[in-house]
Parts: structure tokens; sequence; C-alpha cells
């Protein structure tokens, strides 16, 4: 599209959309690799998280955009070879594509001063330790924290070893760049190995970029995922430093891959990157992840969709507002509702505690493209059955929508 000089707020959201893949047509038949691929190059990167009384957080985003596909394609993208993805520090933990490995290198070399407290701890007050758990991993990997703690010394004050020690001295080595994750366990433990044994050669072999050229690179890829973005969703989206993350905007601006753009409701400045497109509508039903990229900035999610929303997980029971694990439901180009959802595997069923509607919503239309939702949900987890809502303002329509679909399944 060609640079305007302002957006209007639909504009703005429909950039936004399209550029995290929400226009992009539905895959025909079973989605494959090229299909994972264009979803990595709109979002750059998946988040990852442990919680799993949905599904795994890294597998939702796929889902959004693809509808139910093999999680075995993301599996064998991130954990065999050749190799697509490899689990980094990139917005929290996360699956980055092997080719930005370069440009995060600076990471990886401010390991000491940078990574979390305990793991510079360790470092620091432990070295022997940190380098036995890397030569065990170089000896005996790919090998879990578990596995490595079973074989460390146990002589009575000899490093205080234990299991959180070791994990820590890994996760500093994993941070500093110097071990990697081969793949994981079924219950989730990475699996660790040096990165000569995991990542081709061609990417470990490339250059080193400067600091001010790997976080002009992050900046351009946050921006081109994001669409239309201010200053500071730039610089979250791979948690780059401030200088560095507004020299690069001034940078891109200046090689005009970025234009400032004004955006009613928005105090900071605007950029829309280059390749942005601005579709005429947005189509399509879909759950989005707590994690996914389109809603990390709450503060952009509130002034692009008028969402407020907040991950309830860490907060008591007897304070959540709309449950544990809430996901919001993209109708259209409008977040219309937002349903607490659990995988009750043992019955096969999908949960759902609360279903809430967004003011302003058409509550019938919502509760039946919501109700068939669910039921793609529940059928790409390996659920056959949705159970009705338990609590919410939208759970006596969605509880008669459920019905409607069940009735004629």
């Amino acid at each position: 599209m060609a640079a305007p000089e302002s957006l209007s707020l639909a504009q703005a959201r429909r950039v936004a959309l399209a550029a995290q893949g929400f226009t992009d047509p539905a895959p025909t038949g079973v989605p494959t690799r090229r299909h994972l691929r264009r979803v990595l190059d709109r979002v750059g990167l998946i988040q990852m998280d442990s919680v799993n009384v949905l599904q795994r957080a890294h597998y939702l985003p796929l889902y959004s955009r693809l509808g139910p596909y093999p999680t075995a394609l993301l599996d064998t993208a991130a954990y065999r070879r050749p190799r697509e993805l490899f689990e980094y520090w990139g917005h929290e933990a996360s699956l980055v594509p092997v080719g930005l490995h370069p440009v995060l290198r600076w990471r990886m070399a401010k390991a000491r001063d940078e990574a979390w407290g305990r793991m510079r701890q360790i470092a620091r007050e432990q070295p022997e330790l940190v380098a036995w758990v890397r030569d065990e991993v170089a000896a005996s990997g790919p090998l879990t924290a578990a596995e490595i703690e079973h074989d460390a010394p146990r002589e009575t004050g000899h490093w205080g070893w234990n299991w959180s020690t070791v994990k820590r001295a890994l996760e500093f080595l994993f941070w500093a760049g110097e071990v990697t994750a081969a793949d994981r366990t079924p219950s989730f433990a990475r699996r660790y190995d040096l990165p000569e044994r995991v990542l081709p050669a061609a990417v470990l072999d490339a250059p080193t970029p400067t600091d001010a050229d790997a976080w002009r690179t992050l900046v351009s890829i946050a921006a081109r995922s994001l669409g239309v973005a201010a200053e500071p969703e730039l610089r979250d989206y791979f948690r780059l430093p401030l200088h560095g993350a507004r020299r690069a905007v001034a940078e891109l601006v200046e090689a005009g891959e970025l234009t400032p753009v004004t955006v009613p409701g928005w105090r900071q400045p605007a950029y829309l990157h280059a390749d942005a497109r601005l579709p005429r509508w947005v189509r399509g039903n879909t759950l989005v992840s707590p994690f996914d990229p389109l809603v990390w900035e709450r503060g952009r999610a509130e002034r692009l969709f008028g969402f407020s929303y907040r991950i309830e997980i860490y907060v008591p029971a007897p304070q959540r507002v709309h449950g544990y694990y809430v996901l919001p439901f993209l109708q259209g180009e409008r977040f219309t509702a937002r349903v607490d959802l659990k995988a009750d595997r043992k019955t096969g069923v999908l949960l759902v505690p609360a279903a809430w509607a967004e003011p302003g919503v058409d509550v019938g239309e919502t509760a039946v493209a919501l109700a068939a939702e669910l039921y793609r949900l529940a059928g790409w987890l390996g659920l056959s059955a949705v159970a009705p809502p338990v609590a919410g303002d939208l759970a006596v329509p969605l509880g008669a929508a459920l019905a409607g679909v069940a009735g004629v399944r």
C-alpha cells in the first residue's frame, strides 16, 4: 500500500490483522510445511509456555491462522533435521527461525550481564559447576536437567549440588548460546545438546553482525509482523534494549522501510511498515491464544480493538474476573467474546468454565459463531464434545448455540 500520513482506527486494525496472517487464505486440505512457513513469515517467532490446561501455547498461533493442522508439522520444523526453528529467548522463551541465530548472538554475548539474576549468580559464583554441566552435555547430550543432576557428585559440601543449581547452570548456558534445545520430552522438559549437533552448520558459520545491525534487523521483522505499531511495541517484540530499538527505528524511517503515521487515539507516534497491506475486510472466526503475538502488548490490543485483556493464570482464583485460561474470540476484525477453556482429556470433553461477551456485540450472532469455533477447536484437540458454559454473561446463549451445533453433528 502507498504510505499515507494517517490511518483510521479501522484501517489500523485491518493492517495489523493482515500483517499477522489473519487475512491469508485458509489451506485447502491438510496444512503443509509451506503453510507453516507462511505463518512464520508473518509472525516472526512463536512464544512458548509450559501451561497445558488447553494446549501448549506454541501450537495455538498456527491453529488460529491455519485452522486444524497436525502439530507434528511444528514439532518436525523445530526438532528434526533440517531444522527451521530453534528455541531461544526471543519474546520470552520462543521458537525462532534458525536464520535469526546470528542476529540474536548479541543477547548470547551479554548473558553474564543480562541473564536472569539466579543464572548470573551461578555463572559468577560457581563457574566450575557451569563448566562441569557443559562438559556433561558435550560428552553425553542430549540430556535433560534431571538426567544431569542424577550424575552430579554428591559429596558433602561439593558446590551445593541439587537439581535447581544444575538447572540454573543449564539455563545460563542456554542463554549464552553454549547449549541449545535438541528436543522436548513428553513432559515438556528440554533435552539439551551442543549447538553444533543441533543447528545447521551454515547458520552457525554465518558472520555475526554488529549489535546495531542486529537490532535493526529485529525491529524490521517486528514492524513487518505488526504492520503498524508504536516504538515500544517494536522494541517489545524481541525484548530489545531501549537505545538500540530507538536507533533502529530512526534508521528504518530514514531508509524508507518505516513511515510515521498518525492513528486516532494513539498518544505515541505510529510507524507503518513498507510491506503493510490494507485489506477491504477481514473474514473468519477464530480463538486466539493468550500468548499470541496479536495480543502480546496489551496496550496495543486495547488501542486497536478496544479490548482490555489480562492473563489471570497467576491471579488468585477469588480475584479472577474472567477465568484461569481465557482465550479472546476474533470475529472478523473485532474481539467479540472471551472464553475460559480447559481440555478434559480423560472424558474427551472441552470444558467451558466461563464465557463473556464484549460490549456492543450481537450476542446471538457471536454465540453461534463461537459455538462452531469451539467444536472446531475440540476436534483439533481430539475431544468429542463441548460442555455447556458454567458462568459468564454469554453462558446461556452460547449454551443454546452449542446444543444446536451438537444436534446437527
